[in-house]
């Protein structure tokens, strides 16, 4: 009798089969952050270079590594889109938007908004706050859908069973 291969975790951030508390992760966006990001590094910094002097101004080398510097600015806000991700624990949510990083408890969790036309689900709060859940996006399709039932499950087993 042979004993299954074993498949190691999943890779960059997609859920194992059955998995309830494997990272929500986007997948379009990230691809799209990490092109234009790779895009805005090299046109930026093919303009900064070979951008030609003109009657009113003469680019000099400050001017070209400062504007070839836009293309990492933008790079790197693309890339913090790129890690959008939000980790589900026992004890809680860690979601990790564009600008913010904020853990919830499940009990502090009231509902799951998804509605038709919402890019991403929104958490209502019990302090009458809300966090939207970036790292599932409408963008993704079905998958989405999936995503957001999985959330609303972790949702109403780990917030009621303390007492939610």
């Amino acid at each position: 009798m042979t004993e299954p291969a074993e498949t190691g975790p999943p890779q960059h951030g997609q859920p194992s089969a059955g998995d309830p508390f494997a990272p929500f992760v986007p997948r379009r966006g990230r691809a799209v952050a990490i092109g234009l990001a790779v895009a805005a590094i090299a046109l930026f910094t093919f303009i900064g270079i070979f951008i030609p002097a003109t009657a009113i101004h003469d680019f000099k080398v400050f001017d070209r590594i400062l504007f070839a510097s836009i293309g990492w600015v933008l790079a790197a806000l693309f890339f913090r889109y790129a890690t959008i991700k939000a980790v589900p624990t026992r004890d809680g949510l860690t979601v990790r938007n564009l600008f913010l990083t904020r853990t919830v408890t499940w009990p502090q969790i009231m509902e799951v908004q998804f509605g038709h036309g919402m890019p991403w689900p929104t958490l209502e709060l019990n302090d009458a706050d809300t966090l939207a859940v970036m790292a599932i996006q409408r963008s993704d399709g079905p998958r989405s859908i999936q995503e957001s039932a999985r959330l609303n499950a972790l949702v109403k087993g780990l917030g009621e069973a303390r007492g939610h």
